[in-house]
């Protein structure tokens, strides 16, 4: 791990604003693109670069959360449901990250994003949209889309199928810090009938609660390192707001697309990393 200075934390806040600006964008967290940039880029030890990244993940939440109340996009039903499976797969990650390699944990990144990447661009042309007289149930819901100016709605399909995927993203979120929006938004998109913006603000939603169950075990540690920890947050705050700015007019397809594109770079980062 480098020497803390100035310098440094001025770099992590810059890689902040951008990792927050992708990260609510897609509704995937910042974590997913701070964490190569930290352990590839100046060979953070990638448990040191998680618990880094887990404190921007609570800033994303709380950041996208407040930005999208009131828009009808977050689904707090579905939200609070899933939080509960999340938050027991999140304990589980941040108890058992320290008994595997630093290479272990660095194939399990890439090969996470590589099988998100595919399952996003199988959804390109899709869209889960129904006639907005539908009822769209218990779990369900509605909003009115910002590119279009109509009347979104979609109901909730393949609940345990939900369940599971938030089980296993609390856990993959804790191991590697990179927020459980990485499994659980193009699982709800592709798989359980929710809208890629519903979809991503629900788990913006949800994110910030895992990342602090898993935050706290790694700050008991003493794998959180305060100064850069500050700038990062301070750093994803910032392109947060530019994010959600951009997010509320982009196409759905080029958004699927940008997650699809940068989710396979990342992988083949880490894989080259973790072969050395």
């Amino acid at each position: 791990m480098p020497p803390v200075t100035a310098t440094l934390a001025l770099i992590i806040f810059a890689a902040g604003i951008v990792a927050g600006a992708l990260g609510a964008l897609l509704g995937l967290g910042g974590g997913i693109f701070l964490v190569p940039f930290l352990n590839l880029g100046f060979n953070f030890p990638i448990t040191t670069a998680a618990a880094i990244s887990l404190t921007t993940v609570i800033a994303t939440s709380s950041s996208v959360s407040a930005g999208r109340a009131g828009k009808q996009l977050i689904n707090i039903r579905l939200g609070m449901l899933l939080e509960v499976a999340t938050a027991a797969g999140g304990l589980a990650g941040g108890l058992t990250a320290q008994m595997l390699a630093q290479s272990t944990l660095q194939r399990l990144f890439g090969v996470t994003a590589m099988v998100v990447a595919v399952i996003m661009f199988t959804r390109i042309q899709r869209r889960n949209v129904l006639d907005p007289s539908v009822d769209p149930g218990l779990l369900g819901g509605q909003y009115v889309e910002q590119e279009s100016g109509g009347l979104v709605t979609y109901r909730v399909k393949r609940l345990p199928v939900a369940i599971i995927a938030s089980f296993f993203a609390g856990n993959v979120s804790s191991l590697l810090g990179i927020g459980g929006g990485i499994i659980k938004v193009p699982v709800l998109n592709a798989w359980c009938g929710v809208p890629l913006r519903a979809a991503a603000a629900t788990s913006a939603f949800m994110i910030g609660v895992t990342a602090t169950v898993s935050a706290v075990i790694y700050y008991g540690r003493g794998e959180i390192v305060p100064v850069l920890a500050a700038a990062a947050v301070l750093g994803v705050q910032l392109g947060s707001w530019g994010g959600m700015r951009v997010g509320q007019r982009a196409s759905a397809k080029w958004l699927k697309i940008l997650m699809a594109a940068v989710l396979v770079i990342v992988s083949g980062l880490m894989f080259v990393r973790a072969a050395r």
